[in-house]
């Protein structure tokens, strides 16, 4: 659904941000994009969405260079920012003016996100406060049914209920068809809606695994101090280490800690990739 190729870009010609940047998603799958601050998450959200060319390279979707920008390549893309300004208008008659860029867009859905998010319909964007405007945004996002959705830390600004009601919300969703690119700096608030992981790092993707190859292929334990188990990669924790250790046919399963795993993938970059070559 979605290719990048050899991308390469930059904001300052001597400073690249990217360079040579490969990746690609596939409908039917909720991805997560981690990386460090100034990555450059939010510009390859951008990049994809159309709204910031690359100066080499090229992002397609649906098999149309988004730089083109046509209508119906538009109309599959939907990108929710971090940061946004609503108009002084309330939930419906915004629907009303937006929903006919997206030919699939459902009314209904839009309402029923809404009520579960409890936000007032009738009451003006503006005098929502942040955490409301953002569970606006969610649901309009949900709502357009775009093969390829785009979110920019989409937890931020929300309350603890709220975050468990986007994970509810996201898990129910019909995502077959669809293909979802989250970008967060909060890794525990996606452990249980993303199946695969991207990381981003130095301008390029220096890993993307499955969830399900990562819990086939990574152990995430807690060890003891006199532990004779040798770690990928450990961080202390009171009474022990946090560890991530190669999987072998007796290994329990256990719990991915995507905190851990991205941690581990800064620091041991080639040491944790070299466990998923076969």
């Amino acid at each position: 659904m979605v290719t990048v190729e050899k991308l390469t870009f930059a904001f300052q010609k001597n400073e690249p941000l990217f360079t040579g940047l490969d990746m690609r998603l596939e409908a039917g799958n909720t991805y997560g994009l981690f990386g460090l601050n100034g990555a450059g998450k939010t510009t390859l959200l951008n990049q994809l969405s159309g709204m910031l060319f690359p100066h080499k390279g090229s992002c397609t979707v649906l098999g149309e260079n988004v730089k083109k920008r046509l209508p119906k390549t538009m109309s599959e893309i939907y990108i929710l920012p971090e940061q946004f300004d609503l108009p002084k208008i309330d939930a419906e008659i915004y629907a009303e003016l937006h929903a006919p860029f997206y030919p699939r867009f459902d009314h209904t859905y839009l309402s029923e996100i809404l009520n579960e998010f409890q936000v007032d319909r009738q009451k003006n964007l503006t005098e929502l406060s942040y955490g409301q405007r953002k569970k606006f945004l969610i649901a309009f996002a949900l709502s357009t049914n775009s093969k390829l959705v785009l979110m920019d830390e989409p937890t931020n600004g929300l309350d603890i209920p709220s975050k468990s009601q986007f994970r509810k919300i996201m898990a129910a969703s019909d995502q077959s068809n669809r293909c979802f690119l989250i970008s967060t700096h909060q890794v525990r608030d996606l452990d249980s809606i993303i199946d695969h992981v991207i990381v981003l790092n130095n301008g390029k993707i220096i890993f993307q695994q499955s969830v399900m190859d990562i819990s086939t292929t990574l152990s995430f334990e807690k060890l003891s101090d006199d532990s004779d188990k040798i770690a990928l990669y450990s961080e202390d924790v009171f009474g022990g280490k946090a560890a991530i250790i190669s999987k072998n046919k007796s290994s329990k399963e256990t719990q991915i800690d995507l905190e851990l795993l991205f941690n581990g993938i800064i620091q041991k970059q080639e040491l944790i990739n070299n466990q998923f070559k076969s």
